[in-house]
């Protein structure tokens, strides 16, 4: 082994440097566009909802926000439990909480409606206006008979019924009142005056009008051509020809009926004189969605259409019924 020159420098050290380069700034990254994307989707997204609140009107608005607005299922606050959860009372109370006709008012838990449910007309629907009109309508008769004495004699013939159809104003004869002549389709003075006063109240609401006449059971004498039938008819024709005259629009008339003896105002007396009525019915204006009306059935009607005023010139003398 040679030995080490004594004058040479020891070794140095090597030195090994990594450089790693290293981006020069964020411009040259792609990180900026992802940004600039959301920014111009959000821009976008506004200058769509500017655009459609100007080119849609108050109710359509309110379905778009609807449509965005979380379906949340929401404890009612304003009657149903406000102090507390159930405020201790039970979930089936009644509360007064806006509901449709045919929902039961109860604590329950209710998911929020959409733009078109009844909450956007305060929570009504046809038939709870249809209930408003027609209590206005019992007022403004009453109101208007009663300013005279004879006016508040008509309006004890008078009785108001809610059924299947409608509000029915029933037009009742008494011992004493009578709304046609005998056995005749000729209206007397008073049932003319009293009918033309249910015109004037029914004259500005929408509802259609069926009108119905009914007699009692007293027969004809044999051999005539007539029959209660054809004279329930005739009377029906008679007070829709009346209301007609009185402004009320041909165009409100949806039908009417002679249902002759059938539907007796009393069962128990056949030949009561309260049997003989006419029914003036305001109809239900959604007729497709009619409340419910326990005890209520729809008869059997047969309808036969008389020419006005062949009743009188068949029955005059032939002993029938008034």
């Amino acid at each position: 082994m040679a030995a080490k020159a004594k004058n040479e420098p020891p070794p140095q050290p090597i030195i090994v440097k990594k450089i790693i380069e290293e981006g020069h700034g964020g411009h040259h990254g792609g990180a900026w566009k992802v940004a600039y994307a959301d920014f111009v989707t959000a821009m976008m997204a506004f200058f769509l909802m500017m655009w459609l609140l100007g080119a849609t009107d108050e109710k359509k608005r309110k379905a778009l926000a609807d449509y965005f607005t979380p379906t949340l299922v929401e404890m009612k606050q304003a009657s149903a439990g406000s102090d507390g959860m159930f405020g201790g009372d039970s979930l089936m109370s009644k509360d007064n909480y806006p509901t449709k006709a045919s929902q039961t008012g109860t604590r329950s838990m209710t998911i929020p409606r959409d733009a078109t449910g009844t909450n956007d007309r305060g929570g009504k629907d046809d038939i709870d206006r249809d209930r408003e009109a027609f209590e206005e309508l019992k007022k403004i008769l009453k109101e208007r008979l009663e300013q005279t004495e004879a006016g508040a004699n008509l309006y004890k013939n008078l009785s108001f019924v809610e059924t299947e159809d409608g509000l029915r104003i029933n037009m009742v004869d008494q011992p004493d009142f009578s709304m046609f002549m005998l056995a005749t389709d000729i209206l007397t003075p008073k049932a003319e005056q009293l009918i033309r006063e249910i015109g004037k109240a029914v004259i500005d609401l929408p509802n259609n009008i069926i009108v119905r006449g009914h007699t009692d059971s007293l027969p004809y004498a044999s051999g005539k051509t007539m029959n209660n039938w054809k004279l329930s008819t005739a009377r029906a024709e008679a007070t829709r020809t009346a209301l007609l005259m009185n402004a009320v629009p041909a165009r409100r008339f949806s039908r009417i009926e002679g249902v002759a003896d059938r539907e007796p105002f009393n069962p128990r007396d056949k030949y009561d004189s309260r049997n003989r009525r006419m029914a003036v019915t305001l109809a239900w204006r959604n007729n497709g969605n009619r409340p419910a009306i326990a005890g209520t059935q729809r008869p059997e009607v047969i309808r036969k259409p008389v020419p006005l005023g062949q009743i009188s010139a068949l029955q005059a003398g032939n002993g029938g019924q008034p």
